[in-house]
């Protein structure tokens, strides 16, 4: 289906009134091919896990780059750094490539842009970027969703063609709220009840209610596809499907968490008008230049 038909049709219909059924996917999942053999099983499980994507020493410098963005103060009023609900600790930078040269070099990098070149069969473009952080003892979790859902009903992505890669630049642990995914669940889009007040965004960032699944919608996935988790040493990468369902628990230990996210969208595949709510969110959460990354 072309993306001129995707303006037309909404094939992904979601923030209804009411109670709606399970959509079965039929856009690919890998939309080009695959050459690098980590990746093999991303079709079918919809992630892949690297293990040491980034070395030790660049670990290092971008654990000391994360520190200086937190305590930039020219970004304290800034609208793209978002602070936990609970307290004054950041939560999340967004648009991290565009005010840091040591992120914005690494994402163009062959051995990060390409693993989405392979899996989106295109040039991409940067749809959003930032850094997350879970605080030790206070760090509050993400509840169960998908990504693609909320790009397309307050973004306007048309298809789920489009991944995320998050790179540990912490001990992610089993314990401290890393990102637990449900495989195979991205062949199945999840519709989500409730219609998406003005300027959500505001809201979601810290805590998101609107554009998550039901409980029934969780406990039916999850018996058929099961639950897995991301855990690795800092430097290891998660890379995943727009659609997966994924989450993570609040972090009460006192090991904090803290990685580099972003999210690729294929070039041809740009954002239209959103399909479920009456604006588009600003740009710095979902970019609409679409400039192909060099």
């Amino acid at each position: 289906m072309s993306l001129t038909d995707n303006r037309i049709t909404d094939r992904y219909p979601t923030r209804t009134a009411e109670p709606a059924p399970h959509i079965e996917r039929t856009d690919p999942t890998v939309w080009g091919t695959i050459e690098t053999e980590q990746l093999a099983g991303f079709d079918t499980d919809g992630f892949t896990v690297f293990d040491g994507l980034l070395g030790r020493d660049e670990v290092v410098d971008f654990a000391a780059e994360v520190d200086r963005l937190t305590r930039d103060p020219e970004l304290v009023l800034d609208e793209r750094l978002v602070i936990e609900k609970g307290s004054n600790q950041v939560r999340s930078i967004f648009e991290v490539h565009q005010f840091s040269s040591m992120v914005a070099d690494l994402v163009r990098e062959s051995r990060i842009a390409g693993l989405a070149r392979q899996i989106l069969g295109s040039e991409v473009y940067i749809h959003q970027s930032r850094i997350n952080y879970m605080p030790g003892l206070s760090g509050a979790g993400f509840y169960w969703h998908s990504d693609f859902e909320t790009w397309h009903a307050e973004d306007g992505m048309p298809a789920p063609r489009a991944v995320s890669l998050s790179i540990a630049l912490t001990e992610n642990y089993a314990f401290n709220g890393s990102l637990m995914l449900m495989p195979g669940s991205h062949r199945t889009f999840v519709p989500c009840q409730g219609a998406t007040p003005a300027k959500h965004y505001r809201e979601s960032l810290r805590e998101q209610q609107i554009g998550v699944p039901s409980g029934q919608d969780i406990t039916e996935l999850a018996a058929v596809r099961g639950i897995t988790q991301f855990t690795g040493k800092p430097g290891s990468a998660l890379l995943f499907d727009s659609n997966i369902m994924h989450g993570s628990a609040n972090n009460i230990t006192p090991f904090a968490r803290s990685n580099i996210f972003v999210v690729f969208n294929s070039v041809e595949n740009t954002l239209v008008e959103p399909f479920a709510a009456d604006s588009p969110r600003p740009t710095y959460i979902a970019d609409r230049s679409f400039t192909p990354l060099g």
